[in-house]
Parts: structure tokens; sequence; C-alpha cells
């Protein structure tokens, strides 16, 4: 029977495993409906009014409103002075787009609006889409490069392997976040394909290693031993005779590393090396959350983190259930 049809057999019992993948697969739905502009396309505009409170929190929207028209007819800036232009401002605003915005703008929103008046579950919405193309495309890269130069070092030794090796040591001796954050400064740009960059190229190691020991393992298998007898090239046998029956350990590998770099997204863009201001992540929302927190306005931190919280963890049980039931062990 097929190897699998079995794993699925597998993991379809195990029913943790399958409503951690049901979750995924919403999340991956609500990112294509997001990058295909269905949902959360309006996400950068400032539709309710500073600090906006969530719909569910009406006393709070109805105090921020009287404040709102307090601050209206008394406009001050930060340092308390009233603002001489601040009418004229106005009147200029109202003479451009032939509205008011300010009059426009919703004095609460599903889940609340952060400094600017956008709205935050657009924003958790479209930071979905960034985090999982950042963690989807980074975990991609790292375990294309790991399993090849893990591939190439199992299969050929030699000095091959030595040279892999002491890369793979250069990698590992220094801290994990301690790299990346130096690869980030040296390439400057922010950017959604620069974090990619950044994660793909230094995550890879892990991938190596596991890779590596399995192709020291196989190659010495009948089954390799048998296509050598019949003429097949050291491609051929390292491609399409044992990639696949290693291909279980990349599969898992894959998940744990889309995991792993969504959580180093969200660290990477709160210290402000992710994303360009332009773009929303769930890491450069918690990073505009922490001035918000001095403020009480706490709901741009929780719809972030809830989000993450969620993913992260459906994945994770996704990738254990996957795991067990890719084990060749247990068929």
């Amino acid at each position: 029977m097929n190897p699998w049809l079995l794993a699925w057999g597998r993991f379809h019992r195990d029913r943790v495993g399958v409503v951690s993948l049901l979750l995924v697969a919403l999340y991956l739905l609500v990112a294509a409906a997001a990058a295909a502009g269905i949902v959360a396309r309006d996400w950068s505009k400032e539709v309710g009014i500073s600090f906006a409170p969530p719909a569910f929190l009406k006393g709070i929207a109805h105090s921020t409103h009287e404040e709102k028209e307090i601050v209206r007819e008394n406009p001050v800036d930060d340092t308390g002075i009233r603002d001489p232009l601040a009418p004229a401002i106005e009147e200029l605003r109202k003479s451009l787009t032939g509205e008011s915005p300010s009059a426009a703008r919703a004095l609460s929103l599903p889940l609340g609006g952060d400094k600017w008046g956008r709205d935050v579950l657009q924003k958790t919405i479209k930071g979905t889409e960034t985090s999982l193309l950042v963690g989807f495309a980074a975990a991609s890269l790292a375990v294309l490069l790991g399993t090849l130069l893990g591939a190439a070092a199992g299969y050929r030794g030699g000095w091959v392997d030595d040279l892999l090796n002491w890369v793979y040591n250069v990698f590992t001796s220094i801290p994990y976040l301690l790299l990346i954050l130096a690869v980030a400064a040296v390439l400057g740009h922010k950017g959604s394909l620069t974090v990619i960059l950044i994660l793909g190229l230094t995550g890879w190691t892990g991938v190596f290693r596991l890779i590596r020991a399995e192709y020291l393992k196989h190659k010495g298998r009948e089954y390799v031993q048998a296509a050598d007898a019949i003429g097949a090239s050291h491609a051929r046998r390292m491609f399409v005779h044992i990639l696949p029956n290693v291909s279980h350990v990349i599969l898992v590998q894959l998940s744990l590393h889309v995991v792993l770099f969504i959580k180093s997204e969200v660290v990477l863009s709160f210290l402000g090396f992710g994303v360009g201001v332009d773009t929303v992540s769930w890491g450069s929302m918690i990073a505009e959350a922490q001035t918000e927190l001095l403020l009480g306005n706490w709901w741009q931190l929780a719809a972030a983190t809830a989000a993450m919280a969620v993913l992260v963890t459906a994945f994770s049980l996704f990738t254990d259930a996957l795991r067990d039931a890719l084990d060749p062990r247990l068929a």
C-alpha cells in the first residue's frame, strides 16, 4: 500500500492534529484573501478616531468622543499649547477632500484603532498575510539550502563533508539572534524580501545536520547499492533514490521552521529590522503597541499576540501529529 496513504490514515486518527490542520488552513485562507484584496484592502486608511476603543467598550468610546470634541474646539499640540493653525488646516482638508476627515471617523472599531485611527482588525488580517508569507518563504529557502548541503555532505563525504561541516560550525558558533541581527544590519534595507533572505540564509543549519545524518545512513543501504550496480549516476542516487526516503524529515523540518521564522520575524520587526513602514505584520503591530500600553491602549497588542499565539500553537500541534504520522517506525 502507498506509504503516503498509510501516513494520512495515521494522521486522520489524531483529532488534535486534524483540528490544528483546519486552523492552519483557515489562517492560510485569510492570508490568501488579504493578498487578493478581498479583505483588509484598506487597512492603512484612517477610519476611526485616534486610539478608537473596541466596539464592546462603549463607555470608553463615548468618553473618547467627548474628549475629541473638546480637543477639536480647542486644538493643542503635544506641549499643551493651542495650535493657531489648526482651523486653517481643517479648512484646507475640507477643500481638498470635500469632507472633514475627523468628522467622518468612527468612534469605535471592532477591535479598536491605533494612534492614527487605523482598524486593528484589518491590520491583524493583513499582518497574517505578511507573517505567513515570510514564514513559508524563509522556511522553504532554509530547508532547500539545508537539504542540498546536507545531501552533498552526507553522500559525498571526504573534503566536501569537511568543508560543509566547517561552514556549519561557523554558523552554529554564533548565537542565533545575534547572527540574524548582524545580517540584518549588513543588508540594511527593510522589507519582506530582506527578512526572508535573513532568516532563510541563517536558518538552514538544523536541516543540514539532520539530512546529512540521513544520507550517511542511507547511502550504504541495499537499494542504493543496487542503483549503483545498474549504472545510476550520483545525482540520481542522491535525489531519486535516497531523497524520497528522507522526505518525511524534510516535511517535518519545514513545518517546524515556519513556526520558528514567524516568531523570528516578530522579533526582527519589534527591534526595527523587519518589514518596512508601508507593510504591516504582527511584529510591527507589537512594536507600535509598546508605546500605546503606556496610555492604557492594550487592544492592538492583544489582537496581534492572540493571532500569533493561536497560529503558532496550531502549527506546533500539527507538526507533532505530522511527525508521528510520517515516522516509518510506526508503519
